[in-house]
């Protein structure tokens, strides 16, 4: 006998409500120590949050330890002072989420925040020997949909067990910082023809008065200003959501309703790479790539690129990315006029 509709309806939500209960009971309890997650029967390795919880003294992590717990309890505050809002989350939401059963790890990349190389090292440790070393790894292969498993792709059982019992790590980057790099990389560059069509094409026409017939078709000469305007315009977030390379991280993340055992930051990337790959137990068989960009977006380059946008517009970007600057506990830069 097939149920009626508004049967099913009623089911459908309390399912809905089921998974978004446990995600919130998730993220504000810490996992107990004494419970050994992500080892195989048989085997006692210490599992990544017990050696986290527990402070273990081989690892001669302390100070990092100290750092890393808080940046824990800054977010945990910055949440509870400035979401009182909770957002509805459906596995669809932690399709940034990449997951590795066998060293029990949760990542959640962050375009623009060592992503790629982050991508690879969890490629080399999820590979079961096809990949031993990250930087042979292609950019565009670590980018490749399908090689590393996230999160969304589970039941929501199993979403559940890893969200509980994980070493849930992200990294972040000064927002403003990281949104120079964004557009530095796609509409600066000359080999990124996509961004300039799907992105480019539209903020010209959009915003640059009188735009050239070539611009128009092409894209390729979106100035800051203008990617600035148009991630201002109401009518922008209307019509789609922010592409993920400017994406605020709270959005992506959830990280006021995950609760991230690690947060690494992108001005201590190397330490806190050190750290995150000791918890794994991995760090003598595997370091973290070193970038070797000699024009990083760094916060001279910013304000450089800042100093020709009004203060209207850098106060109405604040705003925007404000809550990534209070959660993750960045000051408001000092160039901006507003």
């Amino acid at each position: 006998m097939r149920m009626p509709r508004g049967g099913r309806l009623f089911l459908a939500t309390c399912l809905g409500s089921l998974f978004v209960l446990v995600l919130y009971f998730q993220s504000i309890t810490k996992p107990e120590p004494g419970v050994k997650t992500g080892s195989r029967p048989g085997k006692s390795r210490r599992s990544p949050l017990q050696t986290l919880y527990n402070g273990d003294q081989q690892l001669d992590l302390l100070a990092a330890q100290r750092s890393l717990q808080g940046r824990r309890e800054v977010l945990e505050q910055a949440c509870l002072t400035h979401m009182r809002k909770r957002q509805v989350l459906s596995p669809e939401d932690l399709k940034h989420l990449i997951v590795d059963d066998k060293h029990s790890l949760i990542y959640c990349y962050v375009p623009k925040v060592a992503c790629t190389n982050w991508k690879r090292v969890l490629m080399v440790l999820t590979s079961d020997g096809r990949y031993t070393d990250p930087l042979a790894i292609p950019a565009n292969e670590a980018h490749v949909a399908g090689n590393l498993r996230t999160l969304s792709e589970f039941s929501v059982p199993e979403i559940n067990h890893r969200l509980r019992s994980y070493l849930k790590f992200i990294f972040v980057r000064e927002p403003f910082e990281r949104l120079v790099s964004a557009y530095r990389n796609k509409f600066t560059r000359s080999y990124n023809t996509a961004f300039h069509k799907r992105y480019g094409t539209k903020i010209i026409r959009r915003h640059r008065p009188d735009p050239e017939p070539e611009s128009l078709e092409k894209g390729n000469d979106v100035s800051f200003h203008e990617f600035v305007q148009y991630l201002v315009d109401p009518r922008t977030q209307r019509e789609e959501p922010f592409n993920e390379h400017w994406e605020r991280v709270h959005s992506l993340c959830h990280p006021c309703l995950i609760h991230y055992d690690v947060v690494g930051k992108y001005e201590t990337l190397e330490p806190d790479a050190q750290a995150v790959l000791r918890l794994a137990g991995v760090e003598g068989t595997l370091q973290f790539p070193t970038s070797g960009k000699s024009t990083r977006t760094d916060g001279n380059m910013a304000a450089r690129f800042f100093k020709h946008i009004s203060p209207f517009y850098q106060k109405k970007l604040f705003n925007l990315y404000r809550m990534d600057f209070l959660l993750f506990n960045y000051s408001r830069p000092e160039f901006l006029r507003t």
